[in-house]
């Protein structure tokens, strides 16, 4: 980078971290590609608009600004209206849509209700740049959500693929691909970002609600185990970042397993091939199977228990699973069925 650059006051160490990762990784935010932005006016959105609108001159970004109104709280309107103005005053395409409160009743509803518009934002951005498609949403997830998201696997008995969440990129449907950019950054440091720049943040009072899980671990167990040893949530994250690769290599093995224990329907395996193998790659093809196959939340105890009922000589049975799922077994097949089919 010339001295030009790095005296100017867009470049800093921020600029200069996060485009050593996009250098490292090539493939997270390309070159002249069309990039929508999921900002929320936080603190974590603000510093990633901020770090990506002064990286654009280099990559030659085009940049899209999507914001989702909740109606979670009296101010979310308001937010809507002063986030908007502060893009358009710098000329930055803003886009937003507002939910109905039943649209987004949990944290789970609404997190999916996010990826449905912002999906629906890319694609109509790409109807109408064909040259210039949007394959690329971010969102301004930090080391400290996945550090929240991995206490949160814990607590609920996860096995390794929910220690290895959160990942910096991964494909949300088709050709659009969701990347986090900040994960190389835990919140302290976005906002220092916000501070250093004088960036204006935008609070949710719902972040506030510790009645939500999330905000729970982010008041009061993140401050604790940081208090105990300084950067525990990057530290926790790191941990994912390094079981990524594994979890990845495992999920290959455990599909080609899969392949091999499928009968003609893509809800059932045989049971008499599964039980060939170990304890342990058992677990782990039934795991990825149920991920396959779309049946969410199974816990690490779910999978022990399913595993250790097909075992040889037990009876045939059935387990309810979340979301209306049902797993059941006989003599020779395990099979997956909806209850509300």
């Amino acid at each position: 980078m010339s001295q030009s650059a790095q005296n100017d006051r867009s470049w800093s160490k921020w600029h200069m971290r996060l485009h050593k990762r996009l250098k490292q990784n090539k493939s997270l935010l390309p070159n002249n590609s069309t990039l929508l932005l999921a900002i929320s006016g936080g603190q974590d959105s603000m510093a990633l608009l901020k770090l990506i609108l002064d990286l654009k001159r280099l990559y030659k970004w085009q940049i899209e600004i999507w914001h989702g109104d909740h109606q979670w709280h009296t101010k979310s309107e308001k937010i809507e209206k002063e986030l908007k103005l502060w893009c358009l005053k710098r000329q930055i395409s803003f886009h937003s849509n507002k939910a109905n409160k039943k649209e987004v009743a949990n944290e789970e509803q609404a997190r999916n209700w996010r990826y449905q518009n912002l999906i629906l934002k890319a694609k109509f951005l790409s109807s109408n740049n064909i040259d210039f498609p949007c394959k690329r949403i971010l969102t301004g997830h930090t080391a400290t959500d996945r550090a929240e998201t991995i206490i949160m696997n814990l607590a609920r008995g996860t096995d390794l693929i929910g220690l290895s969440t959160l990942k910096e990129q991964r494909i949300l449907e088709n050709n659009i691909e969701l990347s986090r950019p900040l994960l190389i950054f835990n919140r302290s440091e976005t906002l220092e970002i916000c501070k250093d720049f004088n960036l204006p943040i935008w609070i949710d009072p719902s972040n506030e609600n510790i009645n939500l899980t999330r905000n729970k671990i982010r008041k009061e167990i993140l401050p604790i185990l940081n208090s105990i040893y300084k950067g525990a949530d990057s530290r926790i994250a790191s941990v994912a970042n390094r079981l990524e690769s594994y979890s990845e290599d495992q999920e290959l093995f455990a599909k080609i397993a899969i392949d091999f224990c499928q009968e003609e329907k893509i809800n059932s395996l045989s049971r008499k091939k599964l039980i060939n193998y170990t304890d342990s790659i058992r677990k782990i093809i039934l795991t990825n199977w149920l991920k396959i196959l779309g049946v969410t939340r199974v816990t690490a105890l779910q999978i022990e228990e399913i595993n250790t009922k097909i075992s040889i000589r037990n009876p045939p049975g059935t387990i309810h699973l979340h979301g209306d799922f049902l797993i059941r077994w006989d003599k020779e097949t395990i099979y997956i069925a909806n209850k509300s089919n």
